[in-house]
């Protein structure tokens, strides 16, 4: 019997770790179904834009309401 592909490479995993790390991540899951998911805590960092501009992205108030109601725990 032939295996199986895998639904989610250890490449996608380094890749979500590493994004994770990049976004100050709390806590990256990946389910059986190959579904993987990054916990992005409600005090991140503020992402600085990476096209030259001084413009600095902090997470809307309703995104952080959001965040802190999907955070399982």
């Amino acid at each position: 019997m032939p295996r199986r592909p895998a639904k989610v490479t250890q490449a996608d995993i380094a890749r979500a770790i590493r994004a994770a790390k990049e976004a100050g991540a709390s806590a990256i899951t990946v389910d059986a179904e190959g579904v993987i998911r990054i916990t992005l805590t409600v005090d991140a960092m503020p992402i600085k834009a990476i096209n030259g501009r001084e413009e600095i992205w902090t997470p809307s108030e309703a995104l952080q309401r959001y965040l802190k109601s999907t955070e399982s725990g």
